[in-house]
């Protein structure tokens, strides 16, 4: 039985199973570390059918992945406020007291997908999310890439021609990235409403399709997936998803030639087949991943220790 957490700068999604069959939610604000971990522990020991065996975070970032840091599993330069420097699985594993993997919420979307969802059997996709900000998770020969620390997408730097569109963008560390152009929260600042209140009509679209292309254009020339999965709030709009892959073909100008990038972009450019639970289940995911290193590392100790006894 696993536990797996969606972290988002805005909500907490606690999940509690095995797969989609068995999937136990709740979800909750995004509130100070203390109160929001203390919810998330609650949720698991009062849902929880049984002990844990490992719990799953994908977490807003940027997170450290790097096992040898001191700050191993924590997020670190965040501009979500109070979040900073926060060891975050550190303090879920102390209160559950069970084994805890953390990856960014990206990763493990993407890990849902290619488990249960549009991913499934294809070695090599990009998950991003376009929502409150923007990130991005890739799979790489059937693995997440992570590397240095881990892909940050948001922050790729887009064409912005600031005659047609003079918005500085939000970004606080890059201005005008393509998170701090295309964002949820980049639009409202843009426009003075949420993306979400904004009619099929409005002009904020195809400029949002324009940014949105170029990031996706960068993205394929790049890491050659075999699909691009879009989820996140702003990409609820359905009619921006034909928006995107219109603007996608212009941009590219047929410059790649294979068959899906020339007549077949609705099934290269995607929504998450898992729809609002690809964070959730691909925690899942990231938690049986985390079990069964810890059950080898187990099992090896134990034969090892026999071995010596013997001796």
């Amino acid at each position: 039985m696993f536990g797996g957490i969606e972290a988002g700068g805005t909500k907490f999604v606690c999940g509690i199973g095995t797969g989609p069959g068995d999937l136990i939610t709740g979800q909750f604000p995004t509130s100070t570390p203390q109160i929001t971990v203390a919810s998330a522990v609650e949720f698991f020991r009062n849902n929880a059918p049984g002990p844990l065996d490992a719990v799953g975070v994908g977490s807003f970032g940027p997170v450290d992945l790097n096992p040898s840091s001191p700050a191993f599993g924590h997020i670190t330069s965040t501009p979500k406020e109070g979040w900073e420097d926060f060891d975050l699985a550190g303090s879920i594993a102390h209160a559950l007291n069970v084994p805890v993997r953390l990856d960014t919420d990206v990763n493990v979307a993407m890990l849902g997908e290619a488990r249960w969802g549009a991913a499934q059997k294809l070695t090599n996709a990009v998950y991003l999310t376009i929502g409150t900000g923007i990130g991005g998770g890739a799979l790489v020969f059937g693995n997440v890439i992570h590397g240095l620390v881990h892909p940050e997408m948001g922050h790729l730097h887009i064409p912005h021609d600031k005659v047609k569109d003079p918005f500085p963008g939000i970004c606080p560390y890059h201005g005008d990235c393509f998170e701090g152009l295309a964002s949820g929260t980049a639009m409202k600042a843009r426009w003075g409403t949420p993306a979400l209140l904004l009619p099929e009509d409005h002009p904020a679209w195809p400029l949002e399709a324009h940014y949105i292309a170029l990031g996706l254009v960068n993205l394929t020339v790049t890491l050659s997936p075999q699909r691009i999965i879009i989820g996140g709030g702003v990409m609820q709009q359905e009619h921006l998803f034909e928006l995107v892959r219109n603007e996608f073909a212009r941009v590219l100008n047929s410059y790649i030639r294979h068959p899906l990038l020339l007549s077949a972009l609705d099934e290269y450019i995607q929504p998450p087949g898992l729809g609002s639970r690809a964070g959730v289940l691909g925690a899942i995911v990231l938690a049986e991943h985390e079990w069964t290193e810890v059950s080898v590392k187990r099992a090896v100790d134990n034969y090892e220790e026999r071995a010596r006894d013997r001796a």
